[in-house]
C-alpha cells in the first residue's frame, strides 16, 4: 500500500524543508521538486511552454512508476515536494492555458492528501524563484487551494 502526500504552495513557503523533514520523521520517501532541478540545470527560472511540458511529463512518469506499487504488501509513504497541481497552475498563470493531457493525469494520479503551505513567511530570493510579491504569492495560494477543493481531496493548510 502507498500513501501520497502532495506538499504544494507558493514559492518560498517551506515546501522542500517540510517534505524532507516529514519523509525523515515518518521513514517515508522524499520526491524532490522536478521544476527546481530543471531550472537549476538550465540556469534560469524562466521556462518556455515546451520546457514546462517536459517538466510535467517527468512528474507524470515518476508518479506512474510509483502507482505500479500501489498494491504492494509493503507500506510506503511518499512526500512530494510539489506535484502536478503546481504545474497546472503555472501553465495557466504563464501561458493562459493548460494541456489536456495534464488535466487527465491529475485526475488519474491523485494524491491521497495535500499539505498547502501558506505564504506567511518572508520570501527569500533564489535563482530558481521568480514571484516574490505578496500579491502573487497570495494569488497562487488561492489557485492551489481552489484546485485541491475541485478534486475533493483532503488538505490541511500549513502556516508558520
Amino acid at each position: 500500500m502507498i500513501v501520497k502526500v502532495g506538499i504544494i504552495g507558493p514559492e518560498s513557503t517551506g515546501k522542500s524543508t517540510l517534505a524532507q523533514d516529514l519523509a525523515q520523521r515518518y521513514h517515508g520517501i522524499y520526491i524532490s521538486e522536478r521544476a527546481r532541478t530543471y531550472v537549476e540545470q538550465k540556469g534560469s527560472a524562466e521556462v518556455s511552454w515546451d520546457e514546462l511540458c517536459e517538466i510535467a511529463r517527468l512528474q507524470i512518469q515518476e508518479m506512474e512508476e510509483i502507482e505500479k506499487h500501489k498494491e504492494d504488501k509493503e507500506e510506503y509513504i511518499y512526500f512530494f515536494d510539489t506535484e502536478l497541481i503546481i504545474t497546472k497552475v503555472w501553465f495557466d498563470y504563464a501561458f493562459g492555458r493548460v494541456p489536456e493531457w495534464l488535466e487527465e493525469a491529475i485526475r488519474r494520479l491523485p494524491m491521497d492528501i495535500y499539505l498547502l503551505t501558506a505564504p506567511d513567511i518572508p520570501w527569500i530570493p533564489d535563482p530558481a524563484r521568480s514571484n516574490g510579491s505578496d500579491e502573487i504569492r497570495q494569488e497562487l495560494f488561492e489557485r492551489y487551494e481552489s484546485e485541491i477543493q475541485a478534486l475533493e481531496i483532503p488538505y490541511y493548510i500549513i502556516s508558520h
